[in-house]
């Protein structure tokens, strides 16, 4: 049985012409060996797996070639090309700076520099992980690679840069590579399984294109790897589930229940995931990158910076039509901010559903509901009012006609009232319904004043009053002296634990303005940011006790004197004192004192 030799090593590149997604990098180099103007040291940089060591040795061969052709492509016929190609040549040496990295390992190189070249015309050094030489390495490498004999040239490939020192960089030309596209591993994967006589899926080959992130060499490990289990056929669903990708149907999914407001769905779709095994930060990474692509294929120009097969490019091309940019914005920011605090969450599970029930209220705030369409109001037939049931001694009042302009909004709230009281009360003849209360002499605001106090209605007797109220409305009306009532003891509630609190809320009365705005008027800032810190309570308070939701709070600071003011800053305090003992103002000048109680 032959030995297996895997993709990456049997179908790696032999020419310039041959390396996938550097081009320009590879025209640059073969103009160089083209038109004899070769540096004596190269710096090959870039992410693993995109071709620095196959250049590297590409351009080792090159240069060496006898027959060099016109385009700048080794001839692979001479006798140095074979000798490459059979890795048997005297002229190229590679040396792993990750188990090479001493101060002794350069000493070699530098001494086997000195030799010149017994047969051919350069002698090419590959120092592959370069960043991995020690300090005193890099400084004994220092001289040799800025003056080195004209036989003698440097390559040096690495994937971190940034560790290299700058007086190795600047001995160099620097070739940085590009991560390779989806849609060239794609190709190159394409025929490599026809020279396999694999036949493969454009779709599966998207996805291992797209899993592989830039690197072709991970795309070939990959390939060979689901080949083994697949066999001569490979397919979009086998490739899914053996390199455990989430499927983009998940993704369509979840974004089409997201558009319609379904929670509901949402969830279970979200579980389904987290059941066949999948992590919650892929699910948000996956999600993310789904709601770009719908954000990018709306527009047409934009429409090629998506990584996808052509299949799945019309799938989101159908969506995309179904939303707004204003809506992916938004989506793209919740996902990314669920992305960022995922990893420090406790709940995380809580945290990515939190983040899809926003999507689905920002989608659909009205929520979902699976009903397509309802009657419009007007068209709905006039609700009855109905009459109380007339008392047998007494004759029925007559029945009330009402007019169409005069029929109320909402009916339906005002028939359990009516039936209520005609229950409720049979000795009595129905009354007209008590008027709406404008006074709120006795409202109990959370239980701080007896509504005992509240005089009663006509016709209803104390007990039966709360009973008897008409139902809330959302701006209930309320005078200047229901507020002046009920405002001292909420202060004193909600600064019970604070009297400098208590005090910024009682040091003057509070306005009310139009549009049911109550202004506080402080001395300072910090009795406003203090009054701030407790407003949601306040207006609760207030809200709820005069049924008036339409109540808002302004604080406003004013320098005007307050009679009998206290104290409430620590200057305000020693001049409280300062006034009623002078001597303390000489003693703080005399001793230079600071005020700080």
């Amino acid at each position: 049985m032959d030995n297996f030799i895997v993709s990456a090593r049997k179908y790696r590149p032999a020419k310039f012409a041959t390396v996938v997604g550097q081009s320009s990098i590879t025209n640059t180099l073969k103009n160089a060996i083209v038109n004899q103007q070769i540096a004596q040291a190269f710096l090959f940089t870039g992410p693993r797996g995109v071709g620095k060591t196959t250049c590297a040795r590409i351009m080792a061969k090159t240069i060496n070639c006898r027959n060099l052709g016109a385009d700048g492509e080794a001839c692979d016929v001479c006798e140095s090309c074979q000798s490459f190609n059979k890795s048997a040549s005297f002229n190229i040496y590679e040396l792993d700076a990750a188990s090479n990295n001493s101060v002794d390992d350069i000493r070699v190189l530098v001494d086997q520099v000195r030799i010149p070249p017994q047969d051919g015309k350069y002698k090419v050094y590959i120092i592959d992980e370069v960043h991995m030489l020690s300090q005193a390495a890099f400084n004994a490498f220092l001289k040799t690679l800025e003056e080195p004999p004209p036989y003698a040239k440097f390559i040096l490939a690495t994937t971190e840069k940034h560790k290299i020192l700058p007086t190795i960089l600047s001995r160099c030309q620097i070739f940085d590579f590009r991560r390779i596209s989806t849609e060239d591993i794609a190709h190159h994967l394409a025929w490599v399984a026809s020279e396999e006589h694999v036949e493969a899926e454009p779709d599966a080959l998207h996805i291992i294109a797209q899993k592989a992130d830039g690197g072709l060499r991970d795309a070939l490990s990959m390939f060979d790897q689901l080949v083994s289990y697949a066999g001569n056929v490979l397919t979009y669903k086998q490739v899914i589930e053996n390199l455990n990708v989430l499927d983009h149907d998940y993704y369509f999914k979840v974004t089409h229940h997201i558009l319609r407001g379904d929670i509901s769905q949402t969830l279970l779709l979200l579980n389904e995931v987290i059941d066949n095994g999948f992590d919650g930060q892929h699910f948000v990474t996956g999600h993310g990158q789904h709601l770009r692509n719908l954000l990018v294929s709306q527009d047409k120009e934009t429409l090629r910076l998506m990584e996808t097969s052509a299949n799945i490019r019309n799938q989101y091309l159908e969506q995309a039509g179904m939303c707004n940019a204003a809506f992916l914005l938004k989506a793209l920011e919740i996902n990314n901010q669920c992305d960022i605090n995922y990893k420090i969450s406790t709940n995380k599970r809580l945290h990515l559903e939190i983040a899809l029930m926003q999507m689905c209220r920002l989608a659909n705030p009205d929520g979902y509901s699976p009903v397509v369409s309802a009657p419009p109001v007007a068209q709905e037939p006039p609700v009855k009012p109905i009459a109380p049931k007339p008392v047998a001694t007494e004759p029925a009042p007559p029945p009330v006609t009402a007019e169409p302009s005069a029929a109320p909004e909402k009916p339906m709230a005002a028939e359990p009232k009516a039936n209520y009281q005609a229950q409720n009360q049979p000795n009595v003849a129905a009354a007209p319904a008590p008027p709406v209360k404008t006074s709120y002499s006795g409202i109990n605001i959370g239980g701080l004043i007896n509504p005992s106090s509240a005089p009663a209605a006509a016709g209803v007797s104390e007990g039966n009053a709360q009973d008897e109220e008409v139902l809330p409305a959302d701006r209930q009306d309320f005078t200047q002296a229901d507020l002046e009532r009920v405002w001292e003891p909420m202060a004193a509630k909600i600064g019970k634990d604070l009297p400098n609190l208590y005090h910024s809320l009682v040091c003057r009365k509070p306005i009310l303005d139009e549009g049911y705005k109550i202004i506080v008027t402080v001395d300072n800032k910090i009795q406003s940011d203090e009054i701030f810190t407790r407003r949601p309570e306040i207006l609760n308070i207030l809200r709820t006790g005069f049924r008036n939701w339409g109540i808002t709070l302004e604080t406003i600071i004013s320098d005007r004197p307050v009679e009998s003011r206290k104290p409430y800053t620590d200057q305000d305090k020693f001049d409280s004192m300062a006034a009623e003992n002078p001597s303390l103002t000489t003693l703080k000048n005399q001793l230079n004192l600071d005020i700080e109680m």
